[in-house]
């Protein structure tokens, strides 16, 4: 389905004569053929929609952090080519969640699972990825956590 969706995009931003999302959408499926490939030397099934959104996630990240230093380096023409990229991959992601909401969602799978501190920390994060894959950041929900178990 996302491949569907990604090959859609791919014509049409060629259609639209937009470079920058068709340039995007190459990337994108340049990581997810990279990741089939590496997948096939270890006897593995292709990449599915969940690794999809992993790898999505991981690009939107790389891209946050190249801006960053890139802006912190004076180079604002690089740093809103990164921007311009990330908002476009973001357009194939899951809308993400707002804070309350994963913070409520953050107590509902401490509650779930029964945590008592931080060594039930993995459980409720496991939980929270299982249910919830590609609609927040488990960095800052790992976050959540651990002060919600304290």
């Amino acid at each position: 389905m996302m491949r569907d969706k990604l090959s859609d995009a791919l014509k049409e931003s060629m259609k639209a004569k937009d470079t920058r999302r068709l340039s995007t959408v190459r990337l994108i499926q340049t990581a997810i053929k990279d990741r089939d490939i590496a997948n096939r030397g270890l006897g593995k099934d292709p990449v599915s929609d969940d690794d999809i959104l992993q790898i999505l996630q991981k690009m939107v990240k790389q891209r946050e952090e190249s801006a960053k230093i890139y802006q912190d380096a004076g180079r604002a023409e690089l740093a809103t080519q990164e921007r311009d990229e990330i908002e476009v991959i973001k357009g194939f992601m899951p809308e993400q969640l707002s804070e309350e909401k994963v913070r409520e969602f953050c107590q509902a799978a401490i509650s779930e699972t029964s945590a008592q501190g931080l060594r039930d920390m993995g459980k409720v994060m496991g939980v929270l990825k299982e249910k919830h894959p590609g609609q927040m950041d488990f960095a800052k929900a790992s976050g959540l956590v651990k002060e919600l178990l304290k």
